[in-house]
Order: structure tokens, then C-alpha cells, then sequence
């Protein structure tokens, strides 16, 4: 039987910003069962492919010619494969999609396209520059500034383009400023007419260079302006001054390394890249299952023995749903148990479960159990299960039992190394440091050590700071002779947020980047 023939779906990947991707795009990708990725989309992107996806990125030590990515992408597709071709941008725009889609229909290839945000107007809008303004500029004209080499300069019509009115948008022309701006102004256009040149615009990297159109040249190879830049000739470029807005979110042009283990980094991951930071993830551990599950199952298995359970982290909570469910079938088997959750995060990780809390101390300490727990009854002769890591500080149950209380301290779950680290960020952050590096756990601390050796790290990146979740990842921090720089009053992901940003509101204004190489 002839094997159905596959489709290709040439997909505009976006200006830079992973989050400017369309619902489509991302929807493609994830059923993907090959991507063929430009160099100028952003390799974030692939994260969303299948496990199995087999990938074609387009690099410095991969270059297919254009006739040998058509000819995957058909070879591909004759196997009945769903092929997304990711292009920067959008595929219609200066992205040779419409050469790449007459060929697929040439060779009965079904395919569809999927536009994407066009750097032409996303690049200026995150520079803080509208394309169009009422009164200023009511039309633009986006050109290449990379035409096939063998053309001269003039392939574009810069006569027209100097004469014309409105705005005028540059692609891919960094590397030709100086000739493109000196025959624009030969053409008749203004020397003294406002330029801005973006450097990977929409991503924590952006770079902005502004000036006349007579010296812009000469600035950007001052300021070592190199590709992908956009390039915005116009009035409309001294709107940046009032409509800047992406260089101003508070963590714009930072580095920060998130550690947490993959399942849960997701949200602090997003919440770092609104703020403006540049974000490495990687965690440095993961969350396995007990060694001994059986010693949980004991428990569970006596659950009505017991006055109070105690979770300590919201790892603990899914820990011992888990093997809550594979012995009873619903909530009503915890009976009349009471509950203790350390901090607001486990405290709402438990009432997804349907599980109401008794007591929440705010922070993690033992005398703070020990007092909420307190509040509501003597601790003498209590039962409690405390529910938490295999590896932990053995304060919490000391100071509970010191008072009377009978405690189990059973490991739901523990941390271990992290070994699939991407390579091109670990390369990454020994060649560059970073401006932060941010640690949710004790383990996070050690596993990371393991790995990057962080006191030789802070060494060769002096401005490297580290923030941390609470006082327990403190400790570990000082164990290996460093002082964090902030440690969250909050102990949750949102505090550490919090810290880092307080961090960055030094009296004198912004505080330099110290903690990598540019």
C-alpha cells in the first residue's frame, strides 16, 4: 500500500522573542515529526517539538543550500512526515517561502503556510518605534539590505526609496550601512534624517543605535553593531525617546540562570523573560521518586494513627498524592487528619488536591512549625507525619519531638543530579557568566556546584550574584563559603522574583552589568 504523502508547513517563527510565536506555529511544532529550523529563528523554539522530532538547524557548522533544504523537505514528506519549516519572521517576507512553497507544488508536495510576526514592524515597536504615526508618517516600505551578492546595491530601487515618502524599514542591511546610507543621500534624501539600527530586537540582547542618517555608519561600528539588525530610516525614530518602553522593564539586558528542576522552572522561567532578563534554565536537579517507597506506604497505610501531616514543599505534597491514590480512591481515607503546609505554595499545591489547610507558617524554620501547630493544640504525644525530601535538616523533627510530639519523618520523594543539561547553555555560561543565578533548594546548590564549581565561577565573573529561596538554601550556599547577595522574604519562586528585582533598584540607578562578558 502507497504511503499517504506527508505536508510542510513553512512557519514564521517571529522576530527573536520565543513568545511572539502564533497558537498555530506552536501547535505545528508540537505535533512536528521534523523541523527544519532557519539560523534566524529562535532555537527556544524547538523545545516544543516531540521528543523523537529528528531536527535540521540551519548554523555556523551547518549549511544547507537552499536547494538541499527543499530537497530534505520533499524527501521528508514522500515518507508521509509532518515537516515544519521554521523560518525568522515571516516565510513571505525576505525569507525565500515563496520560493520554497512553488517548489513543493512543483513536486506535489501539500503544504501550508503559517504567517509569522514580521520583524519589520516587531524589531521598531520594541525599540519604541511605530512604523506609522499619525502626522508623522503614514506609510513605510520595508527593503533588503542583503541582496543576492552578485546584484550591485542598486538592485533596490534607493532612488525611489530616498524620494518616497513615509517610513523606511531595512532588513539584514547591517553590514551595508555605510554604502546604503551615502546613496540615499546621494538620491536627495535628508543627511540629517533621524536612523536607528536594532540589534536582535525583541530579546533581552537588543541592542539600539540612534543618529542622523550621515553618521549613523559610523556609530554603529563604534558601538560593534553586528547581524541580525533592523534598520528604521524616519521621523517616526524620534518617538523612541518617548515610547521606549521594552529597554525599560527593570530586568532588561540581565542575564539570570534559573536552577530549579525542569518540571517546575516553567513559571519562574516566563516570569523572569516579562521582567526583560535573559534567561539560562539550567536545573541543576530533579525530582525522583523514595528509595525506600515502602516506608511511605507503611505510613499511608496506618494514615488514621496520625493527628498531623506536615508538608514542607509542594514536591512533598505531589510526592505523596502519588502514592496517596495508588492505595485509597479518594480524599475522604485522610479521615480527620489535621495539616501543616510550610508556606503559601504548598499551601495552594494542597488545596488543588481538594485538601483543606489547618496551619501555614510563612517561613521554614522549625520553631515556626513547631508555634503554628502550636496554636491550635499541645504538642505533647502528638503523631505527625512529616512528608518531605529523603535528604533533609534534621532540625524540623528535632525541635517537634523536643516538645513532646512523636514523629515520623518519611521521604515522599528526593532530588538527584540533573544530567541532561542543554550543552550550548552550559558552553554558554562558562564562556559568559551571568548576572544571576538563582537557587530554590539546598540540592539545587550542590548539584550546581557539582557541576559549574560555583565559588571558581564567581572568581572568574566577580559581578556574578546569587539569590536565594530561604534560609535553608542559604546554608547551603555558606557551606560553600559564599554569601548570598539576596535571600527571598518570601520563600517562594515570586519572592525570589521579588529579591532579585528589589536588588536591581540600587539608590544611584541602574546597577552596571559585572557578572559576564558582553
Amino acid at each position: 500500500m502507497k504511503r499517504k504523502v506527508g505536508t510542510v508547513y513553512l512557519v514564521g517563527a517571529g522576530p527573536g522573542d520565543p513568545g511572539l510565536l502564533t497558537l498555530r506555529g506552536a501547535e505545528l511544532l508540537r505535533q512536528a515529526e521534523v523541523v527544519v529550523c532557519d539560523a534566524l529563528a529562535n532555537p527556544e523554539l524547538l523545545r516544543m517539538a516531540p521528543a523523537g522530532a529528528e531536527i535540521v538547524r540551519r548554523g555556523p557548522d551547518r549549511r544547507p543550500s537552499p536547494e538541499e533544504i527543499i530537497e530534505l523537505m520533499i524527501a521528508r514528506a514522500r515518507e508521509g512526515k509532518r515537516v515544519v519549516r521554521l523560518k525568522g519572521g515571516d516565510a513571505y517576507v525576505f525569507g525565500r517561502g515563496g520560493e520554497e512553497a512553488a517548489a513543493l507544488r512543483q513536486a506535489g508536495i501539500p503544504f501550508e503556510v503559517v504567517p509569522g510576526v514580521t520583524s519589520a514592524v516587531a524589531v521598531p515597536a520594541a525599540a519604541g518605534i511605530p512604523v506609522t504615526r499619525r502626522g508623522v508618517s503614514s506609510a513605510f516600505t520595508v527593503v533588503t539590505g542583503h541582496e543576492d551578492p552578485a546584484k550591485p546595491v542598486e538592485a533596490v530601487d534607493l532612488r525611489e526609496l530616498a524620494r518616497g515618502s513615509g517610513t523606511r524599514v531595512i532588513l539584514m542591511g547591517a553590514a551595508r550601512i555605510r554604502p546604503l546610507a551615502e546613496q540615499l543621500m546621494a538620491h536627495g534624501l535628508d543627511p540629517a534624517t533621524p536612523v536607528a539600527m536594532i540589534r536582535e530586537g525583541t530579546t533581552p540582547r537588543q541592542q539600539t543605535v540612534v543618529g542622523r542618517l550621515d553618521e549613523i555608519a559610523d556609530l554603529a561600528e563604534a558601538a560593534g553593531l553586528k547581524p541580525p539588525v533592523v534598520t528604521v530610516i524616519g521621523e517616526v525614530v524620534r518617538l523612541r525617546e518617548e515610547l521606549n518602553w521594552f529597554e525599560q522593564l527593570p530586568l532588561f539586558g540581565r542575564r539570570i540562570v534559573v536552577t530549579r528542576a525542569k518540571a517546575q522552572a516553567g513559571g519562574l522561567i516566563e516570569t523572569f523573560r516579562r521582567l526583560g532578563a535573559e534567561v539560562l534554565a539550567a536545573p541543576a536537579i530533579r525530582i525522583a521518586p523514595p528509595e525506600n517507597p515502602a516506608l511511605l506506604a507503611e505510613a499511608l497505610a496506618d494514615l488514621n494513627a496520625y493527628d498531623w501531616l506536615v508538608f514542607t514543599s509542594v514536591n512533598g505534597v505531589e510526592g505523596f498524592m502519588e502514592h496517596f491514590f495508588k492505595t485509597y480512591e479518594d480524599m475522604r481515607h485522610l479521615g480527620g487528619v489535621r495539616v501543616a503546609a510550610v508556606g503559601p505554595a504548598t499551601a495552594a499545591r494542597l488545596r488543588e488536591f481538594h485538601v483543606g489547610v489547618d496551619a501555614m507558617p510563612a517561613k521554614f524554620e522549625g520553631k515556626a512549625v513547631a508555634k503554628a501547630i502550636e496554636e491550635h493544640q499541645s504538642l505533647e504525644n502528638l503523631r505527625i507525619l512529616l512528608l518531605r525530601a529523603e535528604v533533609a535538616t534534621p532540625e524540623l523533627p528535632q525541635i517537634l519531638e523536643d516538645k513532646g510530639a512523636i514523629v515520623d519523618d518519611i521521604p515522599c520523594y528526593r532530588t538527584v543530579a540533573e544530567t541532561e543539561l542543554d550543552p550550548a547553555v552550559e558552553a554558554n555560561l562558562r564562556e559568559q557568566g551571568a548576572d544571576w543565578v538563582t537557587f530554590a533548594s539546598g540540592s539545587s546548590v550542590v548539584h550546581f556546584h557539582e557541576r559549574f564549581d560555583l565559588p571558581a565561577l564567581r572568581r572568574r565573573f566577580p559581578g556574578l550574584r546569587c539569590a536565594s529561596i530561604g534560609p535553608q538554601t542559604s546554608a547551603a550556599l555558606r557551606e560553600l563559603g559564599i554569601e548570598p547577595d539576596v535571600e527571598a522574604v518570601r520563600h517562594t519562586a515570586d519572592g525570589l522574583v521579588e529579591a532579585v528585582l528589589e536588588a536591581e533598584r540600587p539608590a544611584g540607578g541602574r546597577r552596571p552589568r559585572g557578572g559576564r562578558k558582553k
